[in-house]
């Protein structure tokens, strides 16, 4: 049986996570490495349906403890029914967002506090936090312009805020990332993604070197 990992990846939007979350998995299957690759929000059926009351345009602003609300609420389900299960299996779970997330846009964008969005999970998540977490940092007006892939895409709820608002969420990044050194991996998100994967994979290496 594998050993079991948890690591997430975080960052400003357009920061190109699913792209790095992908060249991992392709790394780690190539090695007999079992995975599973979740989102949030999202990841279950009940969170996918949260995930729309999150980021629909068309349902207006919410306020940042409803935001709160709704990630935790969406995030419980996830842990208990999708990551646990699969890190009892064994298997690596890859996760696109997750805790870090609430603490940047929730807990320093919308101004709730780092502490708050840590001691509510604190209380009905316990034993939440990943192994490991992928910071991928970019400039948000970089971020930004990446996320509309050439205007092909729509924009949405969060997406939408001002530069101000994903500043704050990188500025947010970077305090938790600050606190927390032994658990993040930071990497500049410029470039090619096959160079930053291989920054990646090598400082996984150092840290869960009984994995790789």
């Amino acid at each position: 049986m594998t050993q079991s990992l948890f690591i997430t990846f975080e960052g400003p939007e357009g920061s190109g996570k699913s792209t790095q979350i992908k060249l991992l998995n392709n790394y780690l299957t190539s090695r007999g490495i079992e995975t599973v690759i979740t989102r949030e929000p999202g990841g279950t059926p009940a969170g996918d349906r949260i995930r729309s009351v999150l980021l629909d345009k068309d349902g207006g602003s919410l306020e940042p403890e409803t935001e709160l609300f709704l990630m935790l609420a969406q995030r419980c389900e996830h842990l208990r029914k999708i990551i646990l299960p699969a890190l009892n299996a064994g298997k690596v779970v890859l996760c696109d967002r997750y805790f870090d997330s609430s603490m940047a846009y929730q807990g320093f964008a919308r101004g709730l506090m780092l502490d708050k969005v840590r001691s509510i999970h604190q209380a009905f998540l316990p034993g939440f936090l990943p192994d490991v977490t992928v910071l991928l940092r970019i400039p948000p007006e970089k971020g930004l312009i990446r996320a509309r892939h050439g205007g092909q895409k729509q924009l949405d709820r969060i997406e939408s805020e001002t530069l101000a608002f994903h500043q704050k969420v990188l500025d947010g990044y970077n305090a938790v990332a600050a606190e927390e050194p032994e658990r993040y991996i930071v990497v500049e998100a410029e470039g090619e993604p096959e160079e930053i994967s291989k920054k990646i994979i090598v400082e996984l290496k150092n840290r869960c070197q009984e994995l790789f």
